[in-house]
């Protein structure tokens, strides 16, 4: 078993290209832009839910979207400063640039906090609520789920998953000045969503985790325990995505489209299960459902900015 240390590595000379590339893999480029995939579409209903025509204009689509960016590269970059004693040692993240000396903690942390205060002043700049909720999204990832809540329990992506959750309350605030309950839904769904994307990917890394003592569920629990839980998560996930029908207006286009890409994860969830019960789970099939899950959430986004410009609301 390994141990985690907090020895710096040594230091290598880093030319201008490799140095800005090793900023850009700090923020998490693949998160962010999963991330930024929920944000404008929630922009696009949330301008049409408020009675608008049209899109949101075009500085506020990109203000929004460069300040979420910007607060999910600080979030992503102090992460990555927090865990490089593990990222030395599990596979997956050994070519992060803080291992390979590329760039060093000092410059990770300046790097952070100034993504942070930018983040924050250009998300303020749209309205103070949504300046307020870029911070608590940066403190959700940062503190509550990097410091407190990953080394220390096997909920840890559930509860500090909620960070990836805020970008939807970012949009509607930006466009509406408040938080209604569509946008709360929407929040709902990436949060029942995020342990049956993750937990996939935790069991396709299980050595990883174990060989640095943290607890991710797909790393510490037995393959039919992680599948329970995916199914029971993505049928939460379906049935809240379902609400928006009733509660928030929504439309022929994502009704049909979350029904049908809804019926579809379930039944690769289930599969997941099944294969647990035949102790036939391998990483191959743990990394479909992950997989699954971003093509699941792409097309339910995708859905909900179209569907204010076709037809009206199936209900209210």
């Amino acid at each position: 078993m390994h141990t985690p240390t907090t020895e710096t590595p040594a230091k290598v000379a880093v030319g201008f290209a490799e140095k800005a590339k090793g900023y850009l893999a700090l923020t998490k480029p693949r998160v962010v832009e999963l991330l930024l995939v929920t944000t404008l579409p929630t922009m696009f209903y949330a301008h049409g839910f408020s009675g608008k025509s049209g899109v949101p204009s075009l500085w506020l689509m990109v203000a929004t979207m460069v300040g979420g960016a910007l607060a999910a590269g600080a979030s992503g970059a102090f992460n990555c400063y927090i865990d490089r004693d593990i990222d030395k040692i599990m596979n997956r993240t050994s070519k992060r640039p803080l291992v390979t000396g590329v760039i060093t903690p000092r410059e990770a942390l300046v790097f952070s906090w100034i993504l942070t205060v930018l983040a924050v002043v250009l998300l303020w700049s749209i309205n103070p609520l949504t300046g307020i909720l870029g911070i608590g999204a940066i403190f959700l990832y940062v503190v509550v789920y990097s410091l407190i809540l990953k080394r220390r329990t096997s909920q840890n992506i559930v509860w500090g998953g909620a960070a990836g959750c805020m970008p939807v309350l970012i949009a509607w605030a930006a466009v509406t000045n408040t938080v209604q309950w569509p946008a709360v839904i929407l929040f709902m769904i990436i949060f029942l969503w995020t342990p049956p994307h993750y937990w996939p990917l935790s069991m396709r890394y299980s050595d990883d985790y174990n060989a640095v003592n943290v607890p991710m569920l797909g790393a510490v629990a037995g393959s039919r325990t992680v599948a329970v839980q995916v199914v029971l998560y993505t049928w939460a996930m379906v049935a809240c995505s379902l609400l928006m029908i009733p509660l928030g207006g929504a439309g022929i286009v994502y009704t049909v489209t979350t029904a049908v890409a809804g019926i579809w994860f379930l039944l690769e969830a289930h599969k997941l299960y099944s294969n647990s019960k035949k102790n036939l789970v391998t990483k191959k099939n743990a990394m479909k459902v992950f997989h699954a899950s971003i093509t699941y959430l792409t097309l339910v986004f995708l859905s909900l900015a179209v569907d204010p410009f076709v037809g009206s609301a199936l209900m209210g």
